[in-house]
């Protein structure tokens, strides 16, 4: 009963924060892919929607493709998924290219065997059995996990905020900084909290840094 269990929940957990993107096969828009050869040494942005030729998902895949020079300028590939066949996916790209002229130019996943959704926790019973939810995976160019965000089916994502967290971490990442609240290009970050008597005598004394206390401290980058 116990391995049973345990069997369940290795199934039903899915990728969190931190940990090396699961590999997988798929057909694609772009042809067929293995994740792990996916993007060499570049970030990821992989994201699922619920269906093809529906509306809310219409404007999000036009956001990602109306966007994608801001992607490519951040190093990043973009990655869509949904539980679709190829040819409706082929027939969707064509069908709002030719009612908007926004052409989606990157890859998107065929994932009718439902096998990546239910490898990236796509796939959530409580909101739908059938259709994968509106999932965001960030992942860095060593396939790590970075950043996820997931949405119900009826509330569309904010392309201004996916493009924001993508570069707050590639930013953090380059400066060995942190972002607070509401961070933006050109803003100040945080620097790291002293861990010494010594570093916390520098920090007192260095009149570069915009000091709320000796713990919240910012700086220009």
């Amino acid at each position: 009963m116990e391995n049973s269990y345990q069997e369940i929940e290795k199934v039903n957990q899915m990728p969190r924060i931190g940990d090396i993107a699961p590999d997988f096969e798929a057909v694609t828009t772009k042809g067929k892919i293995k994740f792990s050869e996916f993007a060499t040494d570049k970030w990821t942005v992989m994201f699922s929607h619920p269906a093809d030729f529906t509306p809310v998902c219409t404007t999000e895949m036009s956001g990602f493709a109306q966007r994608k020079d801001e992607f490519d300028a951040m190093n990043t590939e973009l990655l869509g998924l949904s539980i679709d066949s190829i040819h409706a996916h082929l027939g969707w790209v064509q069908n709002v290219r030719q009612n908007t002229g926004v052409y989606f130019d990157f890859p998107i996943i065929a994932d009718l065997d439902m096998k990546v959704s239910k490898l990236y926790g796509m796939l959530q019973p409580n909101e739908s059995e059938t259709a994968a939810v509106r999932a965001v995976f960030f992942i860095d160019p060593s396939k790590k996990i970075r950043l996820i965000m997931y949405y119900p089916l009826n509330v569309g994502r904010n392309m201004d905020e996916i493009l924001r967290a993508l570069e707050a971490l590639q930013t953090s990442d380059k400066h060995k900084v942190a972002m607070p609240l509401d961070w933006k290009r050109g803003e100040k970050v945080i620097v790291s909290p002293p861990k010494t008597l010594d570093e916390l005598n520098a920090r007192i004394e260095d009149e570069s840094l915009e000091k709320v206390d000796w713990y919240l401290a910012k700086k220009e980058i």
